[in-house]
């Protein structure tokens, strides 16, 4: 029997590390899964692109910026940020070896080929709460996108990157100046203190409208220099 357009397709299912993780073809949609909990999909991409725009925009002209993007995803903020010549480096960490397979050579590679295939561009098969505790490295951008907010993780573990010590070790790996860009499914006041507190500066938050509902946010925060 033929699904019908309206019934979701399991592409692909691995069981990860950090738990089992779906990639799904609903309708004209592609959708990513992490145990049970939906993540993302291919429908719009507007919010991952202000993520990397208002970034680039804090940075008030830094010449060839380098940026560290957390999770790939369905690989909009990547493929956003590659196909602007004024980042520098690009460097996106991504903890799931299935999700990076189905950039590199499945379903999803329609999306970010070129911006794979770009010489700035890095993909680093970490966790990001282990790589920025562990990183040698420095970025004049952190983009994070791994969760539906500081709020609502995917998993447990994710907790920590929004606590004190996870955001000193986000501020650690940034240049002075260099600016913390996180995407959020709802407004955080709680994390825009929390922010303040581990002495970032200049945060606010700006909106994505969306159709309906309580509007998607990025939250931004600099490093002072």
């Amino acid at each position: 029997m033929t699904a019908s357009y309206d019934t979701p397709v399991v592409l692909d299912r691995r069981e990860g590390p950090y738990g089992e993780v779906v990639l799904r073809r609903h309708g004209a949609l592609l959708q990513i899964i992490a145990n049970g909990c939906f993540l993302m999909d291919t429908s719009d991409g507007r919010s991952e692109r202000l993520l990397v725009d208002a970034a680039l925009a804090a940075l008030d002209g830094r010449p060839a910026p380098d940026v560290l993007i957390g999770g790939l995803g369905v690989g909009f903020s990547l493929a956003h940020a590659a196909a602007d010549p004024r980042w520098g480096r690009i460097t996106v960490v991504e903890r799931e070896r299935a999700v990076v397979d189905w950039h590199r050579c499945g379903p999803l590679a329609v999306l970010t080929a070129e911006a794979l295939a770009d010489p700035r561009t890095e993909v680093v098969e970490s966790d990001l709460v282990h790589y920025v505790d562990e990183t040698s490295a420095t970025f004049d951008a952190l983009c994070l996108d791994i969760d539906n907010g500081p709020g609502w993780t995917v998993t447990e573990g994710n907790e920590g990157l929004y606590a004190p010590a996870g955001l000193a070790s986000c501020a650690r790996v940034l240049r002075p100046g260099g600016v913390l860009a996180v995407w959020s499914a709802q407004p955080s006041p709680d994390f825009e203190g929390s922010l303040r507190n581990v002495g970032f500066q200049q945060v606010r938050t700006e909106e994505i409208p969306v159709a309906r509902g309580v509007p998607d946010v990025v939250h931004l925060a600099v490093r002072p220099g």
